[in-house]
């Protein structure tokens, strides 16, 4: 290549990566004068929420002795009923599996319409609606309301998670749907594409590993949510915890506290090294 050739094309480079440097540096650089009229703001709401709630220093380090004796009291660990937790924890990952299985499938198709590069107007914001009404309402009282409605057991805890997803994670998958690149989608439209095939081709691809990944962190979320709604009944090893907590049994209870933990941390790993082998 001619040197002034090669000298023209290196120097339009140098500009173009200037010119997105000077982009990048504008979008996200915060300008001084309302940063500052920002921080004093938010200190104002920050103090009248913790006045509001009564939150109390002074409190929390009366109370510190109170907790020091509760964490004393769970140590040493009682494994006599080693098999019971065992069993109540796989059904604690069988109602998370089913329930994040189930919530991802029907949030996808609830993003679908609440995406708003993808669904009309008259679909988008019902599909929002709904999703809202779903978030604002705790997985506590869906698994409730299964429960009067199929009993107790772990499936009213799989229909209260496989609910609750919609409302969380389906938001989640639509402004994953929307914040993918316009250029594909653009090219597709103007060379007749359908809806269909702009879906499947231009924006489930780039959207595809942001899917997965939030649907791992749907599944890491059920399995912690699925401890909480055994407390009402809803299956699992809630109700196992609760009944350990009421007895005062707490050797039984740091044991079910560990075996949790331990639950967790492996599911988290486990998904860690799947993220990373999509992203």
């Amino acid at each position: 290549m001619p040197t002034a050739e090669r000298i023209r094309r290196e120097h339009s480079a140098t500009a173009l990566d200037a010119a997105e440097r000077a982009r990048l540096e504008r979008a996200f650089t915060v300008p001084r004068a309302r940063f500052l009229l920002g921080v004093p703001v938010a200190l104002a709401i920050l103090y009248w929420s913790m006045v509001g709630a009564d939150f109390d220093v002074a409190k929390l380090g009366e109370g510190a002795v109170n907790m020091g004796d509760f964490l004393t009291r769970l140590f040493p660990p009682s494994w006599d009923k080693l098999d019971v937790i065992v069993a109540q924890l796989v059904e604690t990952l069988q109602m998370a599996i089913v329930g994040s299985v189930l919530g991802a499938v029907l949030s996808l198709f609830m993003a679908f319409g609440a995406a708003s590069n993808i669904a009309p107007g008259w679909v988008y914001y019902p599909c929002r609606w709904t999703m809202n009404v779903i978030r604002s309402l705790p997985d506590l009282v869906f698994a409730l309301m299964f429960v009067s409605a199929v009993g107790l057991g772990p499936f009213a805890g799989i229909l209260a998670m496989t609910v609750g997803s919609v409302g969380s994670i389906g938001k989640v998958f639509a402004e994953a749907m929307e914040s993918v690149d316009t250029g594909p989608v653009t090219a597709m439209e103007a060379v007749g594409a359908s809806r269909r095939q702009v879906v499947q081709y231009g924006v489930l691809p780039q959207a595809g590993p942001l899917l997965v990944s939030y649907s791992l962190l749907l599944f890491e979320g059920n399995v912690r949510g699925a401890t909480i709604l055994g407390m009402v009944g809803a299956g699992g090893i809630g109700l196992e915890l609760t009944t350990a907590m009421k007895m005062y049994d707490y050797g039984h209870l740091s044991a079910i506290v560990i075996c949790i933990i331990v639950l967790v941390t492996v599911i988290d790993q486990a998904s860690a090294v799947i993220r990373r082998k999509i992203t």
